[in-house]
């Protein structure tokens, strides 16, 4: 066994996969695209913000044709999303000002790694922007793409490539892993790199804001699902109306209690919640 730190935090993460070398080996596996770079951008934004927001991508590369990101999160989101949605299209639009018309000149594909898991379950999930006709057949006029990686997920019906990318990053979330288990030569040099005996004093500082930023939050986050469920639990109970029910199983759902948890707490049966969650 070996320890690591983990690749929840986004020091971490980033120290590992900047290297430019393990990036496109990345990229390569995940979207079968063979990439040409020297450099990872870290923290990049566009000098000037697209819809006045300052979007930071956590890394960022691109070659002669395509602009790769990659994003870890480590925190579950309501609108995760929606929020690499924008990031995405930040990166598409911030083309159009040099572009002649309006197709980028560069292809832009996101890749979200969702550490702590989502309420739906899945290893990956996409938003593929191609048109499709009335049969769901793409038209191949747009390759632009999303993918949301969960590691947590990965089943026997993961794609191959993908596998120990995904179970080295899940592996390295208690901070031990099994070296002998992976034998990508570049997820061997990211658990190299992940070592803990190889951090600065100065990546260790960022290594703990992380950890106490993130404790913060699921501190917060506690104070108010108890909150909403004890508010919602009374109005249900004293209301006994199923309007009212579903109304808290919404704002559970919302807050990112899991579906089945929504459903034990409500009464509702798990495939109305389910509904819900839609």
């Amino acid at each position: 066994m070996q320890a690591v730190a983990s690749l929840r935090y986004g020091v971490i993460f980033k120290k590992a996969f900047s290297q430019p070398d393990i990036f496109t080996a990345f990229v390569k596996d995940i979207l079968g695209i063979e990439l040409d770079i020297d450099q990872v951008e870290t923290e990049k934004s566009f000098p000037s913000p697209v819809g006045s927001i300052d979007s930071r991508f956590d890394l960022f590369a691109e070659d002669k044709t395509q602009r790769i990101i990659v994003d870890i999160q480590h925190r579950r989101y309501s609108d995760h999303y929606h929020c690499f949605l924008h990031y995405h299209c930040a990166a598409l639009l911030e083309q159009g000002v040099t572009a002649k018309n309006y197709q980028p000149a560069l292809e832009v594909y996101t890749i979200v790694i969702l550490t702590s898991g989502d309420r739906h379950q899945r290893d990956m999930s996409q938003i593929d922007f191609d048109p499709k006709d009335r049969h769901g057949q793409g038209l191949g006029e747009i390759p632009h793409k999303i993918l949301y990686l969960c590691p947590k997920y990965v089943n026997a019906e993961t794609p191959e490539p993908w596998r120990e990318w995904l179970l080295a990053i899940d592996d390295s979330l208690d901070e031990q892993v099994d070296e002998t288990h992976y034998h990508k030569a570049c997820v061997q040099k990211v658990l190299e790199t992940i070592r803990k005996d190889t951090f600065t004093p100065q990546e260790r500082a960022r290594m703990k804001d992380e950890y106490s930023e993130e404790a913060w939050l699921q501190d917060k986050l506690g104070e108010t699902l108890q909150q909403g469920l004890e508010q919602g639990l009374q109005q249900g109970l004293e209301q006994g109306r199923q309007e009212e029910k579903e109304e808290v199983a919404l704002r559970l759902l919302a807050k990112g209690m899991e579906v089945a948890l929504v459903a034990e707490v409500t009464g509702l049966p798990l495939e109305q919640v389910q509904s819900l969650s839609q």
